[in-house]
């Protein structure tokens, strides 16, 4: 099945319809339909047949299964503590996990933030990407943008992080959200 994916997705890239591959294959297009639907496991010579007629190597239609997957897992009360800019205003930043060039495109950052006795409201945050809220405990008062909004336990917030944002007031402590941060994958380049 994931093989017909393969094909079916380097097929629609060219912008070739199933008619217009059985004719550069020589194959029907209903064998070609029950390859790209899963439906049957195309021997290798027809995957020969296909990577030439897509212009691939043989080898892209198992790259899926040769790229690293990866996963964090962190047991509860194990994140990472790290500083961020509310760091200094008492906030406390505990990343959950983290992962380094996946393939999707997106970075994700998620956060438990505690605020406390000891924190202070911090001016506001501004970044890039969308950022989601989900509250755990307390209370606080969350600004974006010209916006305030009171939120509780079981309350979420999704929002464009390039706005002004930030706990505007601690109403109830201690208060615990989590905080998932999203934003492209900033390209490096050789310059």
């Amino acid at each position: 099945m994931a093989i017909g994916h393969e094909v079916r997705a380097y097929r629609k890239k060219l912008g070739l319809t199933v008619t217009d591959l059985a004719a550069a294959t020589g194959m029907s297009v209903g064998m070609l339909s029950k390859i790209e639907n899963g439906n049957i496991s195309p021997s290798l010579t027809t995957l020969q047949v296909l990577s030439k007629a897509l212009g691939v190597p043989l080898t892209a239609f198992f790259r899926r299964f040769e790229e690293p997957r990866n996963a964090t897992f962190v047991k509860a009360g194990e994140g990472l503590n790290i500083e961020r800019r509310g760091t200094r205003a008492g906030h406390q930043y505990s990343l959950l996990g983290h992962i380094d060039n996946n393939s999707s495109g997106v970075t994700v950052e998620p956060y438990l933030i505690t605020l406390t006795t000891e924190s202070d409201v911090f001016p506001t945050f501004q970044h890039e990407g969308m950022e989601f809220l989900y509250m755990l405990e307390g209370e606080v008062i969350y600004r974006h943008a010209d916006k305030l909004y009171p939120m509780n336990p079981g309350d979420s917030l999704f929002f464009d992080a390039d706005a002004p944002h930030g706990p505007e007031v601690l109403v109830r402590l201690p208060a615990r959200y989590l905080s998932i941060i999203s934003y492209p994958h900033r390209r490096t380049t050789g310059d």
